[in-house]
């Protein structure tokens, strides 16, 4: 098979032909239709998660995945409802089973789980062994394409996870204002779930980039504001002027900037929500004085679990989803990495085999 592997840091990856892999008796062979490319795949490469974990090479990165069944192992029940031939989608994070987390579902966050696209196997190769439990079978009468659904399992599903910790936690209502930060692979999607989910709240989006901007105003968004080259009081004078409040009630990040988490704790109303999901930076730096006395909320929010994405492909099924995507062929990944550094993609790349 293909596979697009990483053999070192800040190295382009090898296209090279390799064995395909084996299942075992409780996993499902998956031959992969579609990868989507995130920015974090960048980061794998170019070593931001070093300090965090130490890999072994080769690795195949992506982790958005998407695929036919090929194969299905000997001790999968059958009551899983899988069958060869079967379109399916990924859940990314594989937990240890047996922590707190884990029984509760969130998988995603077991301090022993494993994730496809940070080891041997990941969407950037043609097939990959997958543990049954964690693929959940697509519909075949609503033909979604596999470009359209590679996506969701990380662009639509993390700010989907986080928006839902927001409304959660009573952040969002008809008198609220919601931001979205950042309209990368992320915030297309976030707008659109925060004018399901947020409970008839405005919708703001801010970007620094005009096509990205005119994104969201198309997927939803009340209003957009370009941040670019403005200090906090241009950015708060257009809210003001749009909306008649010069602060927001809650936020989804979806860029993760250090530069922009300033500016949106700047803005936070009194008991504002903050919903971090974006990771460009590495750092947050804030005054505690008002995060304290102005009683924030800091909610972490990482990927999503099964139940989760089960959710957003019946969204998607409803054809309540959007996409903003670009195929690409798996000759132009390295090519399609050098852009996602730039930040100079608007919706999200994928990967078609």
């Amino acid at each position: 098979m293909r596979a697009a592997r990483m053999h070192g840091y800040n190295q382009p990856l090898v296209l090279e032909d390799v064995p395909i892999p084996d299942s075992k008796p409780d996993e499902v062979l998956l031959k992969v239709t579609a990868a989507g490319m995130c920015r974090t795949d960048v980061q794998l490469v170019d070593g931001y998660f070093r300090k965090y974990a130490q890999p072994s090479f080769p690795i195949t990165p992506g982790h958005e995945i998407v695929g036919v069944i090929q194969k299905i192992g000997s001790t999968v029940s059958k009551a899983a409802g899988l069958q060869e031939g079967d379109q399916a989608v990924l859940v990314g994070g594989w937990g240890d089973g047996t922590c707190r987390h884990c029984q509760r579902g969130d998988t995603q966050i077991c301090a022993h789980g494993q994730w496809p696209g940070f080891g041997p196997y990941g969407g950037y190769g043609e097939y990959l062994p997958v543990p049954a439990r964690y693929l959940i079978k697509v519909d075949k009468r609503y033909n979604l394409k596999a470009e359209q659904l590679a996506p969701l399992t990380d662009a639509g599903l993390t700010p989907y996870r986080g928006i839902k910790k927001l409304r959660d936690a009573g952040a969002l209502g008809p008198n609220r204002v919601l931001a979205v930060l950042g309209i990368g692979g992320l915030g297309a999607y976030a707008v659109q779930y925060a004018k399901l989910l947020g409970a008839g709240a405005t919708v703001v989006a801010f970007a620094r980039n005009a096509e990205k901007l005119a994104v969201a105003k198309d997927f939803g968004a009340d209003h957009v504001f370009s941040t670019k080259g403005k200090s906090l009081d241009d950015v708060r004078k257009e809210l003001t002027e749009a909306t008649g409040q010069g602060e927001i009630d809650a936020v989804i990040d979806c860029a993760g900037a250090e530069e922009m988490i300033q500016m949106g704790f700047g803005l936070l109303s009194v008991a504002g929500h903050y919903s971090s999901v974006g990771l460009v930076g590495d750092k947050v730096s804030l005054p505690l004085f008002p995060l304290v006395a102005r009683e924030y909320t800091y909610h972490g929010s990482f990927w999503g679990n099964y139940n989760d994405l089960s959710e957003v492909i019946a969204l998607a099924q409803q054809g309540k989803i959007r996409h903003a995507v670009k195929p690409i062929r798996f000759e132009d990944i390295n090519k399609n990495l050098d852009l996602l550094r730039t930040g100079d993609i608007v919706g999200r790349v994928v990967v078609t085999f």
